[in-house]
């Protein structure tokens, strides 16, 4: 049973192709920690964060609707700041008059696109350089926080230029949920051994507040 299934949390009958700012989280799958490593407070990439890194700073070339902020390849996870603008000569937004039956997926140039087109690039080239073709390398899914105001803006900036500093707390981190010692010895006369506590962390609800400065819960 997968412990960290996402309930949806989508705003319902939010337009995520409109204007705005969105702090968003993407988590590897089974939070393996293969993007990169924490030493003193700072990130030091892997071969396969540079990767991600590449990527995700081709997200805003690829896509003229698309402004790249703040964001932070953790072993586990992104944080990033994403903001969806207005049409410009560049990249001219115009809506068709008489459009199609509306396909299945994500609605164009709405932040599930963005992140998806993102994730799959990403695995396609991860996998080619793994020579793991069709391995999965994220979660289902990913968080999202629409960003309100300069405040909220500010907050988002902060945790995730923070979130190296803040490892060792991290929800996110394998290490702080590993059995200790006491927990992997025989107990009783029969020998059994104790179970290692269950991750009992709820899904995340649709987040509306501002991003929780102390640990990641992004990736429950």
């Amino acid at each position: 049973m997968n412990q960290h299934r996402h309930k949806s949390i989508r705003l319902p009958g939010y337009d995520y192709s409109q204007d705005g700012a969105y702090f968003i989280t993407i988590c590897t799958q089974n939070r393996e920690c293969i993007l990169s490593a924490i030493t003193d407070g700072a990130v030091q990439l892997s071969p396969l964060g540079n990767l991600v890194e590449a990527e995700w700073r081709r997200t805003a070339d690829l896509r003229p609707n698309v402004a790249l902020d703040e964001f932070v390849i953790m072993p586990n996870h992104l944080h990033a700041i994403v903001f969806i603008v207005r049409a410009t000569s560049r990249s001219p937004l115009r809506d068709d008059p008489t459009p199609p039956s509306k396909p299945p997926g994500p609605a164009p140039r709405s932040l599930s696109a963005i992140v998806a087109g993102f994730k799959s690039a990403v695995t396609s080239r991860v996998n080619q350089a793994r020579d793991t073709p069709g391995a999965p390398l994220w979660q289902d899914g990913y968080y999202e926080h629409v960003i309100r105001d300069e405040r909220d803006l500010y907050q988002a900036r902060l945790y995730t230029v923070g979130n190296p500093s803040r490892w060792e707390l991290d929800d996110e981190n394998p290490a702080r949920h590993a059995p200790s010692a006491a927990e992997s010895q025989p107990r009783g006369r029969s020998g059994d051994l104790r179970s290692p506590t269950p991750d009992n962390r709820t899904s995340h609800s649709t987040d509306t507040t501002a991003p929780d400065r102390s640990n990641c819960l992004a990736c429950q």
